[in-house]
Order: structure tokens, then C-alpha cells, then sequence
């Protein structure tokens, strides 16, 4: 859908003409309309499942450092930075899609965001500096890559102590077994689409 010419806010737009759009639906920059490209398996997470899922982590989310690491539209990570998070990175394999997020962030001077060009498993193998607090895991449904992430997550030492990991998957799949110091504290489906979140303790 096309942004109305009577829309207040600007949206950045590469050559490549994203046709779609998402909404931010909370925090300062509730409202905000952002492009993303038409590109197959990417599939924003619905506002309905969003806004259960920042109700789940708002106590945390205020400075909390945020990994969106299948990122897609960046819905995830946009609206954590939206309500307070205090950094982000976005992994995104795709040039155009991550040519985007880089314009979406910098139309919302967000300094503390940074966008990585890289498949995501292939940057979980180099790993991080630093652990995260959160970290969203909806990676494309079709191609398997949940399994292997939380593999990686996991031995890489990656979520910080008392982490949150967000999940999403289709229903008719669900969820791959998870590491033995990984709780499931939530769990909804929306349609086709199973969501959770997952709470880090100690190994």
C-alpha cells in the first residue's frame, strides 16, 4: 500500500521503490510509517503480535541491547528502539532489504542502530562482543533456519544471563527442541502463526 500524499511524516525510499509498508505502533515514534521492499519471505510481524509481544518484554526493554537477527521490514527491532531499547543490530542477507533498513534508520536518526549485510548464520559463527538481552528470531518459514540459530545463540554464549528470546513459526511446525537452560514462559498462536517467548537461565 502506498503512503498517503496527506501522511505527515516523510518515508525513505531507495531506487529499488519499496512497496510496502509497516506502521510503529508504540513508543516515540508511535505512528511512523517505514518502506520495505516486496521481497518473498518477508512478512512483517503483524501489529496484534507485536504489541502482545513488547506488553510481554516491557518491563526490560528500557537500555536493553537488541539483536533482530532474521530482520527483514526491521519491525521488530524499529519498534524495541520505538519503546526504549538502548541499542540494536539488524542482520539482513538481502542488499536491497538491507539498503532500506539503513535509510529507515537514519530517517529516524537512530544512532544506536546498526544494520549487518550478512546471512545470519554466518554471522552467529563470528559471534558478538557483547551478549544481548533480547533477541527476536523470526527468521522465513521455509527454510528451516530456527533449529539452527538457537544452536548457534546458544554456543556462542550470546543471550545475556535472564534473556528474552522471542519465536515465531508456523503453526503446522512450531517450535525445535530448545537448549536445556531455555524456558518457554509464553506461548499464542495468531492465525497460522505460533509466537513465544523464551526465558535464558543460568547453563
Amino acid at each position: 500500500m502506498q503512503e498517503p500524499s496527506r501522511c505527515r511524516w516523510p518515508v525513505a525510499r531507495t531506487k529499488d521503490r519499496p512497496a510496502n509498508q509497516l506502521r510503529i505502533i508504540g513508543g516515540r515514534h508511535r505512528g511512523r510509517r517505514l518502506s520495505f521492499p516486496d521481497r518473498p519471505g518477508l512478512r512483517p510481524t503483524s501489529d496484534r503480535v507485536r504489541e502482545t509481544l513488547f506488553n510481554w518484554v516491557a518491563p526490560l526493554i528500557e537500555g536493553a541491547r537488541c539483536l533482530d537477527l532474521f530482520a527483514g521490514s526491521g519491525a521488530l527491532g524499529f519498534e524495541a528502539l520505538s519503546r526504549g531499547a538502548g541499542a540494536v543490530v539488524m542482520v539482513e542477507r538481502a542488499a536491497a532489504v538491507a539498503r532500506q533498513l539503513r535509510a529507515n534508520a537514519g530517517l529516524l536518526g537512530a544512532a544506536d542502530l546498526q544494520v549487518h549485510e550478512a546471512d545470519a548464520l554466518i554471522w552467529l559463527e563470528r559471534g558478538d562482543p557483547a551478549p544481548f538481552d533480547l533477541i527476536f528470531l523470526d527468521p522465513p518459514f521455509a527454510e528451516g533456519l530456527l533449529a539452527p540459530a538457537i544452536e548457534r545463540l546458544e554456543r556462542h554464549g550470546l543471550p545475556a544471563p535472564e534473556a528474552r528470546i522471542y519465536l515465531e513459526a508456523p503453526v503446522q511446525i512450531g517450535f525445535p527442541p530448545l537448549p536445556e537452560s531455555w524456558e518457554l514462559i509464553r506461548d499464542k498462536t495468531a492465525g497460522q502463526v505460533r509466537y513465544g517467548l523464551v526465558r535464558v537461565g543460568p547453563a
